[in-house]
């Protein structure tokens, strides 16, 4: 069987909730963006990398991750994740098998 993902039994074990962004008008021309719940999911959580960054004249850590679920299809870059209380900003989504039964997310956690 090519292009099925044979996941471990229990892969997808990791209870994550899923933020799904809300722009509103902020009466200036521009919008306030908030988030808001698009449901739950299980998932796999994989620690991919760490760097330091610099935004502005801030000093932080940039950790990469890879978040695997049960395909949905409405997941874009520009959501995020929530696990044990830690954000994820989704960086982007791809299938990860031909048949779509799960999508891989490349998320970023970035603690100050």
């Amino acid at each position: 069987m090519s292009g099925v993902v044979a996941l471990p039994l229990g892969a997808l074990r990791r209870q994550v909730e899923i933020l799904a962004p809300v722009e509103t008008p902020d009466g200036a021309g521009g919008v306030a963006r908030s988030f808001a719940s698009a449901g739950e999911a299980f998932a796999s959580v994989e620690p991919l990398n760490a760097a330091e960054t610099q935004r502005g004249f801030a000093l932080g850590l940039s950790r990469l991750y890879r978040v695997t679920l049960r395909a949905r299809g409405d997941l874009t870059g520009g959501h995020r994740v929530l696990w044990r209380e830690r954000t994820f900003d989704v960086l982007s989504v791809r299938l990860a098998d031909a048949d779509e039964r799960f999508e891989e997310l490349l998320c970023e956690e970035t603690t100050p």
